[in-house]
C-alpha cells in the first residue's frame, strides 16, 4: 500500500513544480495592487494596479485550474509507459465526473437536493483536487489494462489505445453514480464536525485548523472552510473580518480572525522551518532544495502551500498528520496570546500586512515571536521525525536517495544511447523479462520477471555507471544526469 501511495507521490511531483512560479507571481501582483484582494482604500486603477493584476491573473491561471494539471499528472504518471494517451483518458474522466456531478445536473437528476443547502454546497465544489486524483487513476488503470486490448473484426478500429477512453468514460459513469451518494454524506459530516467545535474556542480553532490541513489531499477542506470563514450557518470569520467589522457587532460573538489567524505564523514562517529540515536531512540535496525552498518562499509571500505539501503528503503521510497538528497547536496559541489577523487570498506576508489596518487586527507584531516560535518547532519536529524514522521526504525517495552520492558524479562512459540501452537491455535477460520501466533524476528502475537471468557484468559492460538490486525481481541501474535518453531508447525497444 504504502509503495503505491509513494507512486502516487512521485506522479504528482509533475504538476506540483508548475506551482512555485504561480505562487510567486501572486504574491508579487497582490503586494503590488491589494486592490484586487478589495483591500479599503487600495487602488482599483493605474499602471501598478494593471501590472499587479496581470501578475495575478497570470499565476491564478495555473492555482485557479490546479485539480486539471493533478489529473493529468496522476493520468501520466501512473502509466505504465507515460503515454500521453492516458493523459487524455484522465481528461475525460474528469470531464466525465466533474460534469454528471455538477449542481445542475445532479438537482435535476434528484430536485430535492436543491432544497438542502450543504449537499448543494457539496456539489459546487466537486471540482476539487480530490476528485482530480481519482480521474487521474481511473485513466491511468484503463490505459494500463486496455491499451493493447484486441477486439472482433468489425470492431478493429478501436482496438488497443482506441478503446481507452470508452472504457475510462463508461468507468467514470459507475464512479460518478456512487460519488452521487457518498460525497454529499461525507461532505455533510464534515460541516457537522465544524458546528460541533465551534462552541470549543481556541481548542475548536485548533481542531479546526488540524483538520483542515488534513483534508486539502482530499479537496474536502472545502466543506469546513466554508462553515469557519463564510456564512453558510451564520459565522463568517473571513467574510465578517474584511467587512471591517469588531467583535460584538453585526452578529459577531466570537473573537474575530479566530479561525485565521493561527495558518499565519506556520504558514510564513513554520513551512521554511520544515523545508530546512528537509534539505538538512535529504541526501539527495538538490532534489530536495529544487522543489522545498520555492515552495517555503510561495508560502512566505501568499500563503501558496500545496507546493510544499504535495510534495511529501503521499511519500509520506504520517509526516503530514504531524504538519497538520502543528497548525492546530499554533492556532490554539495564537487564540490565547491575542494574535490576530485575516486573508483574503491566503496566510502570507501580503495578507498580513494588509489585514494588519482593518478594525479586527490586533497585536499584529506578535507574529516575529509567533513566526520564530513556528520556525524552531518545525524544523525540530521535521529533522528529528525525518532521520529518527526514515522517513521519505523529497530527496530521500527509497533507494534513490540512499545511493544519492553513488549517483552525484555518474557518468556515462559514451553518448551512443541507443547502443547503452541495447545492452542493458540484453543483460536484463532480454526485452521479455522486463516487467516495467521508470527512471529518476539518475537511474533507471525496472522490475524483472525472473531476477535469475539479470547479468549484472553485462550490464556494467554497457557503460553505466553501477547496478543496485533492491530486490530479487527490482533492478536500478546507475546512468547519471543522462538517463532519461538511455530510458527513452530503451522503452522504444520495449
Amino acid at each position: 500500500m504504502m509503495k503505491k501511495l509513494q507512486k502516487l507521490g512521485k506522479a504528482l511531483m509533475l504538476p506540483v513544480a508548475a506551482l512555485p512560479i504561480c505562487g510567486i507571481l501572486m504574491g508579487l501582483g497582490y503586494a503590488i495592487a491589494p486592490g484586487v484582494m478589495g483591500v479599503p482604500g487600495a487602488a482599483t486603477s493605474g499602471a501598478l494596479y494593471n501590472i499587479g493584476f496581470l501578475l495575478i491573473k497570470a499565476g491564478g491561471a495555473l492555482i485557479d485550474n490546479m485539480a486539471w494539471l493533478f489529473v493529468i499528472g496522476v493520468a501520466v504518471g501512473l502509466s505504465d509507459d507515460r503515454e500521453g494517451t492516458s493523459a487524455l483518458a484522465g481528461l475525460v474522466s474528469w470531464l466525465m465526473m466533474t460534469n454528471l456531478l455538477s449542481t445542475g445536473v445532479v438537482t435535476t437528476l434528484m430536485p430535492a437536493i436543491a432544497d438542502d443547502q450543504v449537499k448543494t454546497l457539496a456539489f459546487d465544489k466537486i471540482e476539487n483536487v480530490f476528485i482530480a486524483i481519482i480521474a487521474g487513476i481511473i485513466g491511468s488503470a484503463c490505459y494500463n489494462r486496455f491499451k493493447n486490448a484486441k477486439l472482433p473484426d468489425w470492431l478493429a478500429f478501436f482496438s488497443g489505445k482506441r478503446c481507452v477512453a470508452i472504457v475510462t468514460g463508461l468507468v467514470s459513469i459507475l464512479v460518478s453514480v456512487v460519488l452521487l451518494f457518498v460525497w454529499p454524506v461525507i461532505f455533510s459530516a464534515l460541516v457537522a464536525v465544524g458546528e460541533g467545535i465551534i462552541g470549543m474556542e481556541g481548542i475548536g480553532a485548533g481542531i479546526y485548523a488540524f483538520l483542515n490541513r488534513l483534508l486539502i489531499p482530499t479537496g474536502l477542506h472545502h466543506a469546513l472552510n466554508n462553515v469557519f470563514w463564510f456564512d453558510t450557518i451564520g459565522l463568517g470569520d473571513l467574510s465578517h473580518y474584511w467587512a471591517g467589522d469588531i467583535t460584538g457587532q453585526n452578529g459577531v460573538t466570537w473573537s474575530l480572525g479566530m479561525y485565521m489567524s493561527g495558518f499565519f505564523p506556520c504558514m510564513m514562517f513554520g513551512i521554511a522551518g520544515a523545508a530546512l529540515a528537509m534539505i538538512k536531512a535529504a541526501k539527495n540535496k538538490k532534489a530536495a532544495i529544487g522543489l522545498v525552498l520555492s515552495a517555503a518562499i510561495c508560502a512566505f509571500i501568499c500563503g501558496v502551500t500545496e507546493p510544499f505539501e504535495f510534495g511529501f503528503m503521499f511519500l509520506c503521510f504520517p509526516l503530514y498528520v504531524v504538519y497538520a497538528a502543528l497548525y492546530g497547536i499554533f492556532t490554539i496559541i495564537t487564540y490565547y496570546v491575542g494574535f490576530r489577523a485575516g486573508f483574503c487570498f491566503s496566510a502570507g506576508a501580503t495578507d498580513l500586512v494588509f489585514s494588519s489596518f482593518l478594525p479586527a487586527a490586533n497585536n499584529t507584531l506578535m507574529i516575529i515571536p509567533l513566526g520564530i516560535a513556528a520556525f524552531v518547532v518545525f524544523y525540530l519536529v521535521f529533522y528529528f521525525a525525518i532521520t529518527k524514522f526514515n522517513l521519505k521526504t523529497p530527496g530521500r525517495e527509497d533507494e534513490e536517495a540512499d545511493f544519492a552520492e553513488v549517483d552525484k558524479n555518474a557518468k556515462l562512459a559514451n553518448n551512443d544511447f541507443t547502443a547503452i540501452a541495447a545492452a542493458v537491455l540484453e543483460g536484463l535477460g532480454g526485452k521479455e523479462n522486463v516487467e516495467s520501466l521508470d527512471n529518476c533524476i539518475t537511474r533507471l528502475r525496472l522490475e524483472v520477471k525472473d531476477g535469475t537471468l539479470v547479468n549484472e557484468k553485462k550490464i556494467k559492460a554497457a557503460g553505466v555507471a553501477g547496478v543496485m538490486r533492491p530486490s530479487q525481481t527490482a533492478v536500478q541501474v546507475i546512468i547519471g544526469t543522462k538517463v532519461q535518453f538511455v530510458a527513452d531508447e530503451m522503452a522504444k525497444m520495449l
